[in-house]
């Protein structure tokens, strides 16, 4: 629903996406879909057990098959410099290390690629990969984090220390309190664009490739340290991604293959994963068990606060997330402690997924809240806004700014919270149970540096130019209406360039910094370009240099489609054409690089989410009748896109709360259910109407358009507002994820 209440209605109508026609006509051009001569294709082998060793591999029937070109397994492939450097050949796999594809026997997780099989056609590869026959020297594995949590440990490094401010288990001695365990299961990103990659080697150091990426440059350094290239020798190209929630933030194993393989065959290679290798290969969200204590005076102030997370990880490197860290700053609690720990199991290493370990920590933080504010007989609002943390207090800090009370007014008026009766199970409706629930959620509001290319054309067109790519948010689209806004001009008059190496350089779109980073160096771009077209306005000649006036400056001129005209007589006037043309210029270009400053503030995004819903007691049925999403990211520099990414963080947390779940058959360490038939994701039936809200406040220190990042804070907070509104209508505390009917099914 569109909501225009928040906005400054002089603020010009919010422009559509401007990439929009090109994806919904399908001439938007994706990695698999670029055309390229002479192409191969090829397919990924998987191992069919979860740890052990190949003990032989048959690839003769696969090469003896029709239009087969090569087939690559540990046996025969190149040896990269970059996996040799360094390594104990004792420990061919080093912890810390990611995958190296084809490197060794060993098999590390189910699934992980053994061969890769490359021929003419798509076809005949997909027949020849059924021919690859290998055998294993079988080990136990371990997929099954319930069972495995005596093995865990802190991950390396100082950052991941235990956090303590105050007294340790200060909960535990308060007027009231719980203590409780959450479980958070697998989830998987499941975008609807593959993992894909088009590999093409133009000479023996020179790389091309088209590649679903969040990230251009992160993944040139990646390939780049693999085959000890230097960089400017690698092009990638990925201007467009069909969605990713995460799993394109890091080069995986296929996509090293593919190099391997067009190497090899010496002809282009394009590589595709089937939707089954999307649940195995490229990562997840990962299985979190989480235990929280929280204790309270007697009218409701937090005393002590213990928050403890225990995730998976591989068998190969560490990933870690910040599960924990939302609860040391999110609430006013003199005494915090924080723990996080990893157990190594036989799996894929996981990556972020939107909303990173903060939407995992929330969703045990924020059901705790709500099971607290119950043991005090309060009303979870009330309750969080008595605890509400008017600074920082893990960094000790004023924040640079905090609208989360506004977020609060705003949802609960739009959410109807008023009708929220107190007691559980009080607003029958027929066969229903009505409902009501709220999550908080935050996210750190990141700026990163950006560079941009800028050049003006004597029509007035503007071209902007950056690496950065768009993934989903509207990427182009925000560029364009910084520059728009900035320079006078209509958005049909500028033009963005992005998601290619050669451009450049700007961030991975990831972590709710594009728009900050990227945003900040368009703005800061169209200001130093205002500036050279007044010191062009200043000189002899011009219009504007009169003998009273020798120099003109930005703010005093008039910035159109047409040209520039002086703000104090609009008849002083000259157009783009004919100035560049005084001054002997074919176009007016510069690059300026945009980096964001350290500052004494606490810089966060925040949102709140209200959830309205009704349970069918009899049959376990849990339908959404309305959601609330109100976010405090500072300015609203599109609304259109904003609107869309909170309305889709809605979405992705109601299918972590009500059905994501990838199931592993630990007797196997499989999963059951890799695909989409059996791995449940919301649809559009699903969804209810959900109002987006914006508090628009500027945030004075972040970035010169005084915005905050978005896209993880509209799914930071959602799970928990379903399971705490499910409480309320049933009675039922659900503290495992998803909840499903089988929970909720009355006997």
């Amino acid at each position: 629903m569109r909501n225009d209440l928040f906005l400054d209605k002089n603020e010009p109508v919010p422009i559509d996406r401007v990439d929009g026609k090109a994806k919904v006509t399908g001439t938007a051009t994706y990695s698999a879909e670029y055309k390229v001569q002479n192409m191969a294709y090829g397919v990924l082998v998987g191992s069919t057990i979860a740890k052990g060793r190949i003990r032989t591999i048959d690839i003769k029937a696969a090469e003896k098959a029709p239009g087969v070109l090569a087939v690559i397994t540990y046996e025969n492939a190149a040896k990269l410099p970059g996996y040799q450097a360094g390594k104990d050949p004792a420990k061919p796999q080093a912890t810390g290390q990611p995958l190296r594809i084809f490197y060794d026997n060993e098999i590390f997780y189910y699934d992980q690629p053994i061969a890769l099989v490359i021929a003419d056609t798509f076809e005949r590869v997909l027949s020849a990969a059924r021919l690859v026959k290998a055998q294993y020297e079988k080990v136990a594995h371990e997929t099954d984090l319930e069972t495995n949590l005596e093995k865990a440990k802190r991950p390396t490094g100082p950052r991941f220390e235990d956090y303590k401010r105050g007294e340790s288990d200060a909960y535990k001695s308060a007027a009231v309190k719980i203590e409780q365990q959450y479980y958070h299961p697998i989830e998987v990103h499941n975008p609807m664009e593959p993992g894909s990659i088009i590999a093409t080697w133009e000479s023996d150091d020179k790389l091309t490739v088209y590649t679903k990426t969040q990230g251009v440059e992160s993944t040139q350094r990646s390939i780049g340290d693999a085959f000890k290239m230097p960089p400017e020798n690698i092009t990638v190209n990925a201007e467009h991604v069909g969605g990713a929630f995460g799993m394109a933030l890091r080069t995986w194993p296929y996509e090293i293959a593919a190099v391997i393989g067009a190497k090899k065959i010496k002809r282009p290679l394009k590589l595709v994963l089937h939707r089954e290798q999307m649940f195995t290969n490229v990562g997840h969200r990962p299985e979190t068990i989480q235990k929280i204590g929280l204790g309270a005076t007697a009218d409701g102030k937090l005393v002590g606060l213990l928050h403890e997370a225990t995730a998976e990880t591989s068998a190969y490197e560490e990933f870690t997330e910040a599960t924990v860290n939302i609860s040391r700053f999110l609430y006013a609690c003199p005494n915090v402690t924080t723990r996080y720990k990893l157990v190594h199991l036989n799996i894929c290493t996981p990556i972020w997924m939107r909303g990173p370990g903060e939407a995992t920590g929330s969703f045990a933080l924020e059901s705790a809240m709500d099971e607290l504010a119950h043991e005090l007989k309060l009303d979870p609002l009330d309750f969080r806004i008595r605890n509400h943390a008017d600074s920082d207090p893990e960094k000790n800090l004023p924040w640079s700014s905090k609208f989360v009370k506004e977020c609060y007014q705003l949802g609960a008026d739009r959410i109807g919270w008023k009708d929220r009766k107190l007691a559980p199970r009080s607003r029958p409706e027929g066969d229903w149970l009505v409902g009501y629930g709220m999550g908080t959620g935050a996210f750190g509001a990141f700026r990163s540096a950006a560079t941009i290319k800028a050049e003006l054309a004597p029509d007035g067109k503007l071209i902007l130019q950056c690496s950065v790519n768009d993934m989903g948010p509207g990427t182009a689209t925000m560029m364009t209406t910084v520059a728009a806004k900035e320079m006078g001009l209509p958005v049909n008059k500028i033009k963005v360039e992005m998601g290619n190496t050669t451009l450049p350089p700007g961030p991975t779109q990831g972590g709710s910094t594009v728009t900050s980073s990227v945003g900040a160096a368009v703005y800061d771009t169209c200001v130093a370009l205002k500036e050279q077209i007044a010191v062009l306005a200043s000189k002899e000649g011009s219009p504007f240099h009169t003998a009273e006036v020798h120099v003109i400056k930005p703010e005093d001129i008039e910035f159109s489609e047409s040209g520039i005209s002086l703000k104090k007589d609009s008849g002083v006037k000259v157009s783009y054409a004919d100035l560049l043309k005084q001054n002997g210029l074919a176009s007016l270009e510069l690059t300026k690089e945009s980096k964001g400053s350290q500052q004494p503030y606490s810089m966060y995004s925040f949102s709140v989410h209200f959830v309205k819903l009704r349970v069918h007691p009899a049959t376990g049925r849990i339908k959404i009748d309305h959601v609330v999403s109100c976010a405090d990211a500072g300015t609203i520099v599109s609304q259109k896109t904003a609107e869309s990414q909170m309305m889709g963080g809605a979405v992705g947390g109601l299918g972590m709360a009500l059905m994501e779940d990838m199931v592993v058959d630990h007797r196997f360490g499989r999963p059951i259910n890799n695909n989409f038939a059996d791995y449940h994701v919301p649809v559009n039936a699903d969804i209810p109407a959900v109002d987006v809200l914006f508090v628009n406040k500027k945030d004075p220190f972040t970035n010169p358009m005084g915005s905050k990042g978005l896209g993880e804070i509209a799914l930071v907070g959602v799970a928990p507002a379903v399971a705490n509104a499910v409480f309320n209508a049933t009675g039922k505390r659900i503290r495992s994820l998803p909840i499903t009917l089988d929970k909720l099914i009355e006997t």
